[in-house]
């Protein structure tokens, strides 16, 4: 098995994949762009389910996958390929038998990344959280959106360039400007791509996603995702709780066949601890931890009746 090989992946549509109106349309949208040769972008807050509807919608396309994370250390190299050690060649003259003649020399060896993978090959690309990378490795991306086409360095292998593949499509992943180890994404880069601004589902929707990830029964889902909507909607956080907060609750109260109820402590303890996290104190603010806590108990008492 090549290296290439290693790092493709074969999706098809998940079975736990929760197809409510809401996701089976942006699904349905984004495969219609994709279709038509644009590479879609979905952006949004941490926990709206980006990377899970980037991977459900190349499950859909049917093409295998190249998946790239973006890194604040990315190159382009890191994209592209680059020159990994050397390929040794030594021949052997025998044809005098009186007289020995070696021939030995070395030459760099190319190795393709990812993105050059999924251009020649026509594979689907997903680039998830791209703006985590700066600007400057993402620039090699403008050919290959707009003149499909991919440069290559100079000292690449016998290609300057390649043609990229008419199979080839991209989807792209990012959070909003504001989120901490993000840059701004360059407008070329921007106005190549159909972007899909994602937010919170709602209750209903997360209550269906919750209840199937997670097997907990319908009430016990609706229960945890009030409570966390009803913590977010009061704002009384430093960071944002998220859908990633109900499925945690919801897996250990399956898993250890809690009652999503107040009157169970093990629940309250649970919801505690998953939810107390999300604002910080310092050693000598122990009175607004403790207002804190009896917002969140109140919470817990209000929605989970």
């Amino acid at each position: 098995m090549t290296e290439q090989s290693r790092a493709t992946l074969a999706l098809r549509p998940s079975a736990g994949f929760v197809a409510t109106h809401s996701t089976q349309e942006l699904s349905e949208r984004a495969v219609t762009y994709l279709r038509a040769g644009f590479p879609v972008h979905f952006r949004g807050p941490a926990g709206t389910g980006k990377t899970t509807l980037a991977l459900h919608v190349a499950a859909m396309i049917g093409r295998p996958v190249m998946l790239i994370v973006g890194d604040e250390e990315f190159s382009a190299s890191d994209l592209v390929g680059g020159q990994n050690g050397y390929r040794y060649r030594r021949v052997v003259d025998r044809f005098i038998h009186s007289v020995v003649k070696y021939e030995e020399d070395a030459v760099q060896r190319w190795v393709d990344n990812r993105l050059t993978t999924a251009c020649r090959e026509g594979y689907t690309l997903i680039y998830d959280e791209f703006t985590r990378s700066r600007p400057e490795a993402n620039n090699i991306l403008l050919t290959v959106l707009e003149e499909r086409m991919l440069v290559l360095p100079t000292a690449s292998r016998e290609e300057s360039y390649i043609r990229v593949h008419p199979d080839f499509r991209a989807i792209f992943t990012s959070n909003p400007q504001e989120y901490a180890g993000v840059h701004e994404a360059q407008d070329a880069l921007s106005d190549r791509l159909i972007t899909i601004d994602l937010d919170f589902y709602d209750q209903q929707t997360e209550s269906a996603i919750i209840a199937t990830a997670t097997g907990v029964s319908a009430d016990a889902a609706v229960r945890v995702v009030a409570l966390v909507h009803a913590y977010r909607a009061d704002g009384s956080f430093t960071q944002m709780p998220t859908m990633r907060a109900a499925l945690m609750i919801a897996r250990i109260v399956a898993l250890q066949d809690l009652r999503a109820s107040p009157d169970d402590p093990r629940f309250v303890a649970l919801c505690l601890d998953v939810l107390e996290s999300k604002r910080s104190f310092a050693s000598r603010e122990q009175d607004q931890r403790m207002e804190h806590r009896q917002l969140l108990l109140n919470l817990i008492a209000t929605t989970c009746r």
